[in-house]
């Protein structure tokens, strides 16, 4: 196994941290080698609140994963998310000395860097800058710019900036387990790289990734990432709500919601009673399955009303041919596609990863859970894949002269051959009889 092909990420969610490695194969499809996934502790929200807590929970799933795969794991990347979360909106230009040479990735660069410097609340630093288009002169809505001829150039960035303390908190928890962060990226747009097509993308598209703690929300309208944003609650609030309404225990709450819960209330079966464990030694409770339904459609109309206010702030509301794409945890609760398009009106399917598991047991990894997981190998995939095109590392190709062992036989390179042609031409020359005195 070649290790230098071979990245990692870890998910560090409200419900459960997941490390995750994986690696291109020759069809250049994600393909998992390892993968183990724990409970949660220590963090709310996607915030970590106990650093002891999380360092475990995330040590345990890295071992875990380094035992699977013999893999000496060192860095990988890492997402973030949490209600601290936030995106804007900025121009930047700049004015060039000649129309007659072309724009070159040097002046998008200079732009880009200027987005680092805009001006941050005291505690704020810049997650991500992403372009969305450009204006050379008078021409609007250019998505390269590159090789075009112009004196001013203008770019449109979405920014999305979080809290400095939690995002140092997430590094030293993972430094802690003795791994270096490449990269923070945030949890909806690994997601989106995880379940959306080119054809959404380009029709338009909403990615809502329904997670324990927070519903993160990825707007993509006119082929570019128009809107993001984190909602500081997910599917354990509507296990909070079945705890409290039906007088059970948490553990309890979760397992019915997951076997008998649905975002309907009406679909629900109106005769069909569960029967749930007393507390402490008492007479098992019997919850009605409508009931139930009832309770999680309330929460769950709460939830998408946060959703659909998030989207109608991207102002691509009518343009979102392709609808929406639901993934995460919660979004295998029964009939919530149903709920969801009776909501807004709009096409909806689930998303699960697309990618290939290395042995049967990992097959797991196509559930939409692990959706944020095998969206950040594919952004690193991507990442390191444009970082070496540039340094030439990855890039440069083998001298034609060495040799090359094909099926275990050693081939001629091309410079052996030309010699050996050369001398056959020779031996020829002075072998075929001719008298060659002058």
């Amino acid at each position: 196994m070649n290790h230098n092909n071979i990245l990692t990420a870890i998910d560090i969610g409200t419900t459960k941290i997941v490390t995750i490695a994986g690696k291109l194969n020759i069809n250049n499809k994600l393909e998992i080698i390892g993968m183990c996934k724990t409970p949660s502790r220590g963090v709310k929200r996607g915030a970590v609140l106990n650093i002891e807590e999380a360092v475990n929970a995330i040590r345990y799933t890295v071992d875990e994963v380094r035992k699977q795969t013999g893999l000496n794991i060192k860095e990988a990347y890492v997402g973030i998310a949490g209600q601290h979360i936030k995106s804007i909106r900025n121009r930047g230009y700049i004015l060039r000395d000649s129309y007659e040479e072309e724009i070159k990735k040097e002046d998008t660069d200079r732009i880009l860097s200027e987005m680092y410097k805009i001006s941050l609340q005291p505690g704020e630093e810049i997650i991500h800058v992403l372009p969305q288009n450009y204006v050379v002169d008078s021409e609007t809505g250019v998505k390269n710019p590159i090789g075009m001829f112009g004196k001013r150039l203008e770019g449109n960035y979405h920014i999305v900036i979080g809290q400095t303390s939690s995002a140092r908190t997430i590094e030293r928890c993972v430094n802690r387990v003795g791994i270096n962060v490449i990269q923070m990226i945030l949890e909806p747009l690994a997601s989106s790289a995880a379940v959306l097509t080119d054809d959404e993308i380009e029709a338009g598209v909403a990615l809502v990734d329904i997670g324990g703690g927070t519903t993160d929300v990825a707007v993509y309208c006119d082929e570019v990432i128009k809107h993001t944003a984190v909602i500081p609650f997910g599917g354990n609030v509507i296990t909070k709500d079945v705890m409290d309404g039906c007088s059970i225990l948490s553990k309890h709450a979760e397992q019915l919601k997951i076997q008998y819960g649905s975002a309907l209330g009406d679909l629900a079966e109106e005769s069909k009673v569960v029967a749930v464990p007393g507390i402490s030694g008492r007479e098992p409770k019997e919850v009605s399955v409508k009931s139930l339904a009832y309770i999680i459609q309330s929460r769950m109309e709460e939830i998408m009303d946060a959703v659909i206010y998030q989207i109608e702030e991207s102002d691509c509301l009518e343009k979102l041919n392709a609808g929406i794409v639901l993934t995460g945890g919660g979004s295998v609760l029964r009939h919530l596609p149903q709920f969801v398009k009776y909501r807004t009106g709009l096409d909806v399917r689930i998303g699960q990863p697309d990618v290939q598991p290395a042995r049967p047991e990992l097959k797991e990894a196509i559930h939409p859970m692990y959706s944020t997981g095998v969206g950040l190998l594919l952004m690193g995939f991507e990442n390191d894949t444009h970082k070496n095109d540039s340094t030439g590392t990855k890039s440069e190709k083998i001298p034609e002269f060495v040799e090359e062992e094909v099926n275990g036989n050693r081939q001629d390179s091309k410079i052996n051959v030309i010699i050996k042609n050369l001398r056959n031409n020779i031996m020829e020359f002075f072998d075929d009889g001719t008298d060659r005195n002058m």
